[in-house]
């Protein structure tokens, strides 16, 4: 069984910050990414962004280099650093943990955190 806890979620005026945290236990896989995604009132729920356990990073277009993602191998803890923030930032945030494999990848999904940008 796998948990994900999340935690620095909040509210935040246009052009502040946030960091977000995730720490995942219980029986890890190595072979994984560790990344956020998000859903807006109304909306498909996107990727964010996301690390390999070896460094590679993908991020959503829309970042454009405002958020960073980074992860401690050790303590199976991705972050999410969110600088910049804008209104169309707000939603939810979920923390995944992806087990890769050559057949099928298998999800596991914290259970969001709110991040609400106002203007």
């Amino acid at each position: 069984q796998v948990q994900l806890v999340e935690s620095g979620g909040g509210l935040v005026q246009a052009g502040g910050s946030l960091k977000l945290s995730c720490a995942a236990s219980g029986r890890i896989v190595s072979f994984n990414s560790m990344g956020w995604y998000r859903q807006a009132p109304g909306k498909q729920r996107e990727l964010v962004a996301s690390m390999t356990f070896v460094g590679t990073t993908n991020y959503g277009d829309f970042v454009k280099g405002r958020f960073t993602v980074s992860r401690d191998n050790a303590k199976n803890t991705v972050y999410l650093e969110m600088n910049s923030l804008k209104p169309e930032d707000t939603g939810v945030y979920y923390c995944n943990l992806k087990f890769l494999s050559r057949y099928s990848d298998l999800d596991y999904w914290g259970q969001g955190t709110q991040v609400t940008v106002s203007s």
